[in-house]
């Protein structure tokens, strides 16, 4: 218990966090029974960590093969999760299949079989139907935001794997909202229950406000909300991609900073607009409900709802992606006065808006990309000394570098981008041409 102690701690030193809330700790008292768990958590609350840190107690360095599985709705909850696993800073190669993501690439990865795997059903069950891995080793299986997957129709995947994984002794299974009866085909077997859907020592510091808008003026109204709330990360909630692509195009013509992300993009394109949310070279994103779940976003202090969802549960979770952990939000409802929705509170605060606003300036951030990654061997460390030394950038100049299977994203002070790209041109990293721009 010592050594599972001293790994906990040196992995929430490695992600900047400096204690566990009530409900991790809770999960990783639930684990040490080996019994099965059912985790019902609200978004946001942690989950993340609440199953990683047990599973980590379980992983053998000297074992060979997956020792566990973990099976999530979405490729951005996959992404997010192998980010946070590697951030924890273990010996243990974690590796992530979804769609979208070459299958080439992920046999190769899988040929040296890491010790976690994460992955979407409908990918997991293509490789274990062509034997790319070996499943027998596998110990542990995670279901993360279970209802989720259900909801997106991954029922038959998830049976099908769950059948051909032999050798479980736990699983951990994890939701958002509480279910009457868990499916028989999940096996799961007199689980330990821990259920914080509803416990006040999470409840987010939220703020809902109103604002009052007739139909044809809504979008005006929009551009003129995101203008007073300035630079700050803000989500923006649609029903419909048509939607989200239609408000793109006036906050475009407004010359509104911002990008969009919804399920008719292709993949590295919602990729590289989460990508630069998240480093900060855009603080705005407009985006359908793909958004409101699962999503490595930090720190987003405003949502606004431009259209409402149909169910509550739906605008939970929106809200749920601000306010996290212990930080402040507020979600705004832009509403007609024919729109009225059973589930919001009557005696929401109206915000009245000025006439106009300043338009926001723009972000102190820009992304590059350039075009090598993990499969050129190009690391973070790479990036960052050639940066630094032959860039002339101080270490305040870089934001946050992501890099992928075979490119590679860096935020850099607006200001020094144009010296920068002159600088590093004609220039080599790990012995190959630097092919660097700004990312579009």
């Amino acid at each position: 218990m010592l050594i599972f102690a001293l790994m906990v701690e040196q992995a929430l030193q490695k992600l900047n966090i400096t204690a566990l809330n009530e409900m991790q700790k809770a999960s990783i008292e639930g684990a040490k029974s080996k019994s099965d768990i059912v985790l019902i958590a609200p978004t946001g609350s942690g989950k993340t960590l609440a199953f990683l840190l047990p599973l980590l107690a379980k992983l053998k360095p000297e074992a060979k093969g997956v020792q566990a599985l973990i099976l999530v709705p979405s490729r951005e909850l996959a992404l997010q999760i192998e980010q946070v696993f590697k951030q924890m800073g273990t010996a243990f190669k974690v590796n992530c299949c979804y769609g979208g993501h070459s299958v080439r690439t992920e046999k190769n990865n899988l040929s040296h079989a890491p010790a976690v795997l994460i992955g979407t059903p409908g990918r997991i069950a293509y490789h274990l139907e062509y034997q790319n891995f070996d499943e027998s080793t596998i110990e542990t299986l995670v279901l993360d935001e279970f209802d989720k997957s259900l909801e997106f129709g991954f029922e038959a995947d998830m049976s099908y794997i769950i059948n051909a994984l032999l050798s479980l002794n736990q699983r951990i299974l994890t939701s958002a909202t509480k279910m009457d009866e868990v499916p028989s085909f999940v096996k799961i077997s007199k689980p330990v229950e821990i259920d914080f859907s509803a416990n006040n020592a999470i409840k987010p510091d939220l703020k809902l406000k109103k604002v009052m808008a007739p139909a044809a003026d809504k979008l005006e109204v929009l551009f003129k909300l995101l203008s007073k709330i300035g630079d700050k990360n803000t989500l923006v909630f649609c029903n419909h991609r048509e939607t989200v692509d239609r408000i793109s195009d006036i906050l475009f013509e407004h010359g509104l900073e911002h990008d969009v992300f919804h399920g008719g993009m292709e993949q590295d394109e919602r990729e590289k607009a989460l990508l630069k949310f998240r480093n900060g070279s855009h603080k705005i994103l407009v985006t359908t409900d793909l958004a409101a779940r699962g999503l490595d976003i930090p720190e987003v202090e405003y949502i606004v709802h431009y259209q409402l969802p149909y169910t509550e549960d739906a605008y939970i979770h929106r809200n749920g992606r601000t306010a996290r952990m212990n930080a402040k939000g507020t979600a705004y409802a832009i509403l007609t006065e024919e729109e009225h929705y059973k589930y919001l509170p009557e005696d929401i605060e109206e915000e009245v808006l000025a006439q106009s606003y300043k338009l926001p300036k723009s972000s102190d951030w820009i992304t590059l990309y350039l075009s090598y990654g993990k499969k050129d061997k190009i690391n973070k460390i790479d990036i960052v000394g050639l940066f630094l030394q032959k860039g002339n950038l101080q270490k305040d100049d870089l934001g946050l570098i992501e890099v992928k299977d075979t490119s590679s994203y860096i935020a850099v002070k607006r200001e020094k981008v144009e010296k920068l790209l002159k600088i590093l041109s004609g220039e080599k990293i790990k012995g190959k041409k630097m092919k660097l721009d700004v990312a579009s």
